[in-house]
């Protein structure tokens, strides 16, 4: 299998993931919170909160998808590189407010990497074709 297919399914399937995840926070945000890895379920409206969460999920999975269909590999490489800080930063916010270590690093570091390691995949990719083309014939 080529970089390039391996890339496309790791694309895929952070793109999904996402979806996934966003439709589910705005849909039935009481089953994704205790995942989420804080101590406490928000007091008040602050569940709003959690609709946030997945609207700006399904924002992210549309930019992503956008480029992965469009076939914009090099800026896809980029805006996953970009979508890597959101859970990175959902895991600073765990440990933050003292709450779930394994979710922090499990749930939300991992997936930073992974999104991070796919979009470094693509560019790899990316500017090993851009080297190509520059090759005379």
């Amino acid at each position: 299998m080529s970089l390039k297919n391996v890339n496309t399914v790791l694309a895929t399937a952070v793109v999904l993931f996402t979806f996934y995840l966003g439709i589910s926070f705005v849909l039935i945000p009481e089953t994704q919170a205790p995942g989420f890895g804080l101590p406490n379920w928000p007091s008040g409206d602050g569940g709003g909160f959690l609709n946030v969460k997945g609207n700006r999920e399904n924002a992210m999975g549309l930019a992503m998808g956008v480029l992965l269909v469009t076939g914009h590999r090099r800026a896809l490489g980029w805006v996953l590189l970009m979508v890597a800080a959101a859970p990175f930063g959902d895991m600073i916010t765990v440990l933050a407010h003292h709450g779930s270590m394994a979710a922090a690093f499990g749930v939300h570091g991992l997936t930073s990497v992974l999104i991070a390691v796919t979009g470094l995949l693509i560019l790899r990719e990316t500017s090993k074709a851009q080297e190509a083309a520059a090759q005379p014939a």
